[in-house]
């Protein structure tokens, strides 16, 4: 019978608390079993093993991210949308870099717990591009250069990997501007 309290979302819970504060290489199920004031075996009753809570921390980090998107997307277009998805994009792996790490950077698998929020994020990717009139492998592959641009600029500046003194804003605004301005179809 599962401990009265825990469930698989109090799991997840503990296991984003684990990473947040000591990193993706601390999650373990021992670390998030001492997290959530109990036992390893019991966590067996919501979770079957640590791949699956992996998945399920890469589903939580995916919905928060969908969220964060598609809330900084609400109303704007072209070089509008996509300079406020780039920056709620930053923040959210600035403000999280632990839980961010954790999240898995294979493709999600259909199905799984994490698919219906890749694909949402997906969705909000493909429409903050919307007005560049980009349809099939034009908007994929716009898609895959803009989440590459800010996946990398933010991871480096969570891990300080940004050292020399020159203005940071003004790398990431230039990164926006070829961002879109390498985009075809330009939207005004």
């Amino acid at each position: 019978m599962p401990r009265a309290g825990l469930s698989p979302d109090a799991v997840v819970d503990a296991a984003v608390a684990v990473v947040d504060a000591e990193g993706p290489g601390a999650l373990t199920l021992a670390a998030v079993a001492g997290r959530a004031g109990v036992a390893t075996p019991s966590l067996y009753k919501h979770v079957r093993n640590l791949a699956e809570l992996r998945h399920l921390v890469t589903a939580r980090v995916l919905e928060e991210l969908a969220a964060r998107l598609g809330e900084a997307a609400l109303g704007r277009s072209g070089d509008d949308a996509i300079r406020a998805v780039m920056y709620a994009y930053r923040a959210y792996v600035v403000e999280h870099p632990g839980r961010y790490g954790a999240m898995e950077q294979t493709a999600v698998p259909e199905g799984g717990p994490a698919h219906e929020a890749a694909e949402r994020l997906l969705n909000i990717l493909y429409g903050t591009l919307r007005g560049y009139a980009l349809e099939g492998p034009e908007l994929v592959h716009a898609a895959r250069c803009l989440r590459s641009a800010v996946h990398g600029f933010a991871v480096l500046e969570a891990a300080g990997g940004f050292g020399l003194p020159a203005d940071l804003e003004a790398s990431y605004e230039l990164l926006i501007t070829m961002v879109t301005g390498g985009l075809p179809g330009r939207a005004a």
